[in-house]
């Protein structure tokens, strides 16, 4: 086929700068093309042409479109545009796309002229004039040249009856602006790969933009259809993200040369015997209105930390914030691994700020879909076809570095230099946020750590509520003439055989109750260490256990296995060396002929092994027979007595084992204790008692818990935040509940580490402690089953926030339950952070 400057003259008016249009099919081998089947005779199967595209691979591969198709789609394309005679179309098209063809043959089919401009590269003032000298009615360009000519020229420069977009995505503001320049009758959006003949699908302005942030593209034209389908070619539903598939009288043969291509691309229908579909590597919705909504490349699609992201989606976000104009995103390597890039172009006269353009983004994408930078730049590069050239995006740390302002001064240095170490990364600004940095309640307690060592003072409360690091600096230097906690010493003298008030240095006694404690201690004053109040907890705890009549709650048994009775015995020996350290584990608690129960520190104290006979018990096995042996059900500690503890073992002959049953009481040890006991008896039995800890005693949080803040304070502070609260929120309205909670049914449903990942993400993004963010969630609970935006519950704090020195390894009971009271009437963003910032959640239970 030979289509001469001559032979355009010959039919169609044109304009007079007319350029030599050729193409020569016989010249291209397209042997693959021959039909092997004698009954396939018909002209519609020929080939039309062959067009080589890179697509997405960047690999050159030839596309092979029959008559058949190419003739159906111009029929159908022809009739949505309504061309006519009186019509000009500008070919502005490069042959070597394949819109190009509609370009030229349109007009033929409709009698329409094709105005056909010198040169390769228009610019829009040229374009501009040869529009208005040749009385142009109809613009098919790409969605970037389209943005130079509205950004460039005036509105209503450029009229024309249609305007055609086609061969990227555009934005729901590109399209304003080319209404504004073009003021056209129809405006169409036309994609497609070329694999599918053109446009296979067509969108126009009369079906509306709805909330989409990028103009859609339409719906199928002529005898086409289109599916949309997930990953194992199930349909999708309406507005869920899935592949674009599409099949019908529009597919291309193939490619040329390349079988395993094709078979790859072009694929079985799998509703259709027969058919065949071809996946087009689209991200795509339906919209309820039935158009198609364009979201990305799914070769854009990245797995970062195990979850799959689609690039357009994000991309699409950000589109639709006002003040964005172009946005890219892409993921990068770097020493940390993979992590999300946005390139962000501003509209014009329009300032954006990275910080809020995230917090917007995480409103309504999951975190893990939130870039952790985003690059401003004032154009994105583009490639010689007008799309964006991903390769030529900056590197982020170039764009970054003028975002980083370094730490100032020497507290701001010093704390920089802790953040560092303790998160794990390799530079700390003045302005970074200690959680969206990745830090979380534990690392709060090390930085507390590490700040001390270097005559920095200050309790967590301080970090929550001034994350920022410049922030953090500056409360350090308001607070520094503020003198911490003084703990008096204790002035119980080593030797000392008679108890006087004055030694007291905790507690207020009197002689006669002085007396009392010396006569209920095994020895007397002379085993008697130290006396002083109940921490807050411990008092809630011993209240129950009194109230119980039979088993004690709080009781928590642990059995132990030993395979040889010298190691069980070896066990209790290093327990014993572990009892003699903490004096937690030398504590009890008196409360008979006192004002105030106290808890009395043994001098010694002692867990003696009880050896439970399990003969003639046939019908239990021995670990049941121990279990049943402290059943906290049914059997209770006596906390008058110290170690809080029993030591209660069996041989099992039949396992041939050496079984332990350790039950303690929870007014000495939490979770925190006993995972530091493993540690330390792990030392001990190792011969490297050299390498434990110096032990922290628990005096200091009870002097921490009691001298910090005045009883006076404490009513104050609860009487403003519940003073107003007349009754409790009962979920579903239960309110009579009794009990001990025994007879609680409790399931264990641990996160899956992709959401447990999320969490942790979310909560980084929104510079908050996950704890803070599981308390909201909490109180979302609270707020649909009462059906209150007020609700009050209880949460347990964890007291090894408090800052006092050593916390994060002394043992004790470290914890409280306090109650908290959330608003959700005033917006999730706004408590979430009044719940962060809240003294109580500043100290709340370490979720990490």
């Amino acid at each position: 086929m030979l289509l001469t400057q001559q032979r355009f003259r010959d039919t169609l008016p044109v304009a007079e700068n007319l350029s030599v249009i050729e193409l020569d099919l016989d010249r291209l081998d397209v042997t693959q093309y021959t039909s092997t089947n004698p009954e396939v005779t018909l002209h519609g199967e020929h080939l039309a042409y062959l067009i080589y595209t890179s697509g997405s691979t960047g690999r050159p591969k030839g596309v092979g479109v029959s008559h058949g198709p190419l003739s159906m789609h111009l029929q159908a394309i022809g009739a949505r545009y309504g061309l006519t005679p009186e019509d000009r179309l500008l070919q502005f098209a490069s042959i070597s796309f394949d819109a190009a063809g509609e370009q030229w043959l349109l007009p033929l089919l409709a009698g329409a002229a094709l105005v056909l401009p010198q040169g390769r590269h228009l610019g829009t003032e040229t374009l501009a004039t040869l529009v208005r000298q040749h009385a142009v009615s109809v613009l098919y360009l790409p969605p970037a040249y389209l943005r130079h000519l509205y950004q460039s020229l005036p509105a209503g420069s450029l009229p024309v009856r249609l305007c055609i977009a086609g061969g990227e995505a555009w934005s729901r503001d590109e399209f304003e602006g080319v209404r504004r320049i073009c003021q056209p009758e129809r405006l169409f959006n036309a994609y497609g790969p070329a694999e599918t003949v053109i446009s296979p699908t067509l969108w126009s302005d009369d079906a509306g933009l709805g909330q989409s942030p990028q103009v859609p593209i339409g719906q199928p034209i002529g005898a086409r259809k289109a599916l949309v389908l997930d990953a194992d070619l199930n349909l999708v539903p309406v507005g869920i993200a899935g592949e674009l598939y599409l099949g019908g009288a529009g597919l291309a043969r193939g490619y040329l040369n390349r079988t395993d291509l094709t078979a790859e691309r072009f694929i079985a229908d799998p509703f259709a015997q027969g058919e065949r579909l071809y996946r087009t590597g689209d991200l795509v919705r339906w919209r309820e209105d039935g158009q198609l909504e364009y979201l990305g490349r799914l070769d854009h699609q990245v797995k970062i930390h195990g979850l799959r992201i689609e690039l357009g989606e994000i991309e699409a976000e950000l589109l639709s914030q006002p003040t964005v104009h172009e946005a890219v995103v892409v993921a990068q390597e770097d020493s940390t691994g993979s992590r999300l890039v946005a390139y962000v172009v501003p509209q014009a006269g329009s300032e954006l700020d990275s910080t809020s353009l995230r917090e917007v983004l995480g409103q309504r994408l999951p975190d893990y879909m939130v870039p952790g930078v985003v690059v401003m730049l004032e154009a994105l590069p583009l490639n010689a076809n007008g799309k964006v050239d991903r390769k030529a995006l900056p590197k982020p740390d170039l764009a970054s570095n003028t975002h980083y302002e370094p730490p100032q001064g020497e507290v701001e240095k010093a704390l920089a230099g802790i953040w560092s170490e303790v998160i794990g990364v390799e530079r700390v600004g003045r302005h970074d946020n200690f959680f969206e940095l990745g830090g979380h309640s534990l690392l709060a307690l090390k930085v507390l750590e590490q700040m001390r060592h270097r005559g920095l003072t200050a309790q967590v409360r301080t970090l929550f509520q001034c994350p920022e690091l410049a922030a953090f600096a500056r409360a350090l230097t308001q607070t520094s003439g503020q003198q911490e906690i003084n703990i008096p010493p204790n002035l119980i003298p080593h030797d000392c055989q008679t108890l006087q008030p004055e030694m007291l240095t905790l507690i207020e006694l009197n002689a006669e109750e002085i007396s009392a404690i010396e006569t209920a201690v095994p020895g007397g004053a002379s085993n008697i260490q130290d006396i002083y109040p109940l921490a807050p907890l411990q008092e809630g705890i011993l209240f129950h256990h009194r109230l119980q009549e039979e088993g004690d709650a709080y009781v928590t048994p642990r059995l132990l296995g030993f395979d040889s009775r010298e190691r069980l015995e070896a066990f209790i020996a290093g327990f014993n060396q572990l009892i003699a350290r903490h004096d937690i584990l030398r504590t009890a608690v008196l409360w008979e002929n006192l004002r105030e129960s106290v808890q009395v520190v043994y001098r010694h104290a002692e867990l003696a092994l009880e050896w439970l006979s399990v003969d003639g018990i046939p019908s239990q096995s021995v670990a049941e027979r121990l279990n049943a042996e402290v059943d906290p059900e049914r059997h209770r500690l006596d906390v008058r007595r110290a170690p809080m503890l029993r030591a209660v073992t069996a041989y099992d002959a039949e396992q041939n084992r050496w079984l332990l049953q350790l039950p303690s009481h929870h007014l000495v040890m939490d979770h925190t204790t006993l995972e530091r006991l493993v540690e330390e008896i792990a030392l001990i039995q190792q011969g490297r008692e050299d390498a434990l800890p110096k032990p922290i005693p628990f005096r200091n949080f009870v002097a921490q818990a009691r001298l910090g803040v005045s009883l006076e304070e404490h009513e104050a502070f609860f009487r403003e935040r519940l003073g107003d609260v007349e009754e409790p929120t009962a979920p579903f309205g239960l309110l009579d509940i009794r009990g001990d909670g025994s007879d609680i049914e409790e399931v264990r449903v641990p996160l899956a580490a992709e959401l447990a990942q999320q969490v942790r993400q979310q909560a980084q993004r929104h510079g908050v402690s996950t704890a803070s963010l599981f308390h909201l969630a909490w109180a979302l609970v609270l707020s649909k089953t009462t059906g209150r935006d007020d609700v009050v519950f209880g949460t347990v704090l964890f007291g090894r926030m408090q800052g006092t020195e050593g916390a994060e390894r002394a043992l004790g009971l470290f914890i409280n339950t306090l109650p908290v009271r959330i608003k959700m009437a005033q917006g999730i963003e706004q408590s979430l952070r009044q719940t962060h910032e809240s003294p109580i959640s500043a100290a709340a239970s370490r979720t990490r």
